[in-house]
C-alpha cells in the first residue's frame, strides 16, 4: 500500500457524515473518492460518482466504507472486496441471515478484510465491564438489561426511501428501533456473555410497537436467553417523553455493573463500592488499517456479528408491529408514548420484556 491509506466512502449523507469527519481526522488516511447518487454539499475535491464500481476502477482504493441503505449494503462490500479493497462495512451489515452468510463466505474468498461498524464494540469500557464480571467483582452473572429512549421526527422517517421500513419493493430492509439505531445495545449484551458465532441462544423473542406511520417498531423489546442460561432484555423506543441515553445494566448476585457505552463509561455498584471509570475508545478505521498493515487483529470481523444478526432475523420474521397510542407535539413534528422511558427502563432494572409489565399504553 502507499504511505497513506487511500478510503473511498459510499454514502456521505446522513451517518456517512460521521465517517467523512472520522476520515479526515484520523492520521495517515487520505479520502481519495465517494460514491453517492447525491453528491456531497461542498466540493471535497476528490472525485464523485453515483456508481461504485466505476469509482473503484479510478481511484483503487486500500479501504472502501460502506454507509448505505441496510438493503444496499451485501452488493457494495462485495464489489469493494472484489476489486481488492478491504472494507468497514456499517451496522447492521445485512438485512437478512442468510444473506449475511452469503456475504461473510463471498467475502473470505476475496482475502480482504471487512470490518463490521459496530463502533461501540471498539469501546475500552465494555472490555473494562467484561473484566469486571470475569474477576467475579459482581459474583455470580443473574442477567444483563439495556434500555434507550430517543426522540426522531417525522423528518427522520422521512429522509430516504427505506427509513422505518420492513420492506422496500419486496425487498427486506428492517430498518426499526432494535435492529438500527439500539443495535449496539443487543451486540454489546451478547459480547459481554461472550455469545460465539454459532451459539444457538435457549429462547428468543421479540415484541415490536409502532407510534408512528411506519412498517417498522419504533418502540420494542426482546429476550433472550444465552446458550449458557443467561438472560437478556433489550427495551427501547424512538418516541420518548425523556431522553435515556442507552446503557446496560449487567446483574450480579453481589452487585451490578452499569456500562454506559456511548459515554465509554462504567458504573460499579457493589455493597462496599461505588466506582465511576471512564474509557478510551479504539476507532474501527484505524484498528482496520493496523490490521492490513500489521496484522493487528479486527475488533468486529464478519462472525463476531452473526450473534446479533440472529436477533435481527426474528425481528424481521415477528409479526408486523402493534400499533399504540400516543401524544402529538406539533411543533417538533414528534410523536411521543407517555411514560415510555421509565417502561423501558424498568425492562431494563427488573429484566422483564414491557408487555410482562403494568403498562398503561399496552392496555
Amino acid at each position: 500500500m502507499s504511505a497513506a491509506t487511500t478510503v473511498v466512502l459510499a454514502g456521505v449523507h446522513g451517518h456517512g457524515r460521521w465517517h467523512l469527519r472520522n476520515v479526515g481526522g484520523t492520521p495517515g488516511v487520505e479520502l481519495v473518492g465517494i460514491c453517492d447518487p447525491r453528491p456531497p454539499e461542498v466540493d471535497l475535491g476528490v472525485p464523485v460518482e453515483p456508481e461504485l464500481p466505476a469509482l473503484l476502477e479510478k481511484t483503487r482504493p486500500d479501504v472502501t466504507i460502506v454507509c448505505t441503505p441496510i438493503h444496499t449494503h451485501s452488493e457494495l462490500a462485495l464489489t469493494a472486496a472484489r476489486a481488492g479493497s478491504h472494507v468497514l462495512l456499517e451496522k447492521p451489515p445485512t438485512p437478512t441471515l442468510a444473506e449475511f452468510d452469503e456475504l461473510a463466505a463471498s467475502l473470505a474468498t476475496t482475502g480482504r478484510a471487512c470490518q463490521v461498524g459496530f463502533q461501540s464494540l471498539g469501546s475500552h469500557a465494555l472490555s473494562y465491564a467484561r473484566e469486571l464480571l470475569a474477576g467475579g467483582v459482581i459474583g455470580e452473572l443473574r442477567g444483563i438489561g439495556a434500555a434507550g429512549a430517543w426522540q426522531r421526527d417525522a423528518d427522520y422517517y422521512g429522509r430516504a426511501s427505506w427509513a422505518g421500513r420492513r420492506t422496500l419493493d419486496g425487498v427486506a430492509v428492517v430498518d426499526g428501533a432494535l435492529t438500527n439505531p439500539f443495535a449496539h445495545a443487543i451486540a454489546n449484551a451478547l459480547v459481554i456473555d461472550g455469545v460465539s458465532a454459532g451459539e444457538v441462544p435457549r429462547e428468543l423473542s421479540v415484541e415490536l410497537y409502532r407510534a408512528n406511520p411506519i412498517e417498522a417498531d419504533d418502540t420494542s423489546c426482546l429476550r433472550l436467553v444465552t446458550a449458557r442460561g443467561t438472560p437478556i432484555t433489550v427495551a427501547v423506543t424512538l418516541c420518548a417523553d425523556r431522553v435515556v441515553e442507552p446503557y446496560l445494566v449487567i446483574h450480579g448476585a453481589k452487585g451490578r455493573i452499569v456500562l454506559e457505552y456511548r459515554e465509554n463509561r462504567v458504573r460499579l455498584e457493589t455493597p462496599d463500592r461505588v466506582e465511576v471509570t471512564e474509557h478510551a475508545t479504539t476507532d474501527l478505521l484505524a484498528n482496520l488499517i493496523a490490521h492490513i498493515r500489521d496484522g493487528e487483529p479486527l475488533l468486529v470481523p464478519p462472525e463476531s456479528a452473526r450473534p446479533f444478526m440472529r436477533v435481527l432475523e426474528a425481528v424481521r420474521l415477528a409479526p408486523d408491529p402493534r400499533e399504540v397510542p400516543y401524544s402529538y407535539d406539533p411543533g417538533r413534528r414528534l410523536r411521543v408514548i407517555p411514560g415510555v422511558s421509565e417502561d423501558v427502563v424498568r425492562s431494563a432494572e427488573s429484566l422483564r420484556m414491557l408487555s410482562e409489565m403494568d403498562v398503561p399504553w399496552l392496555k
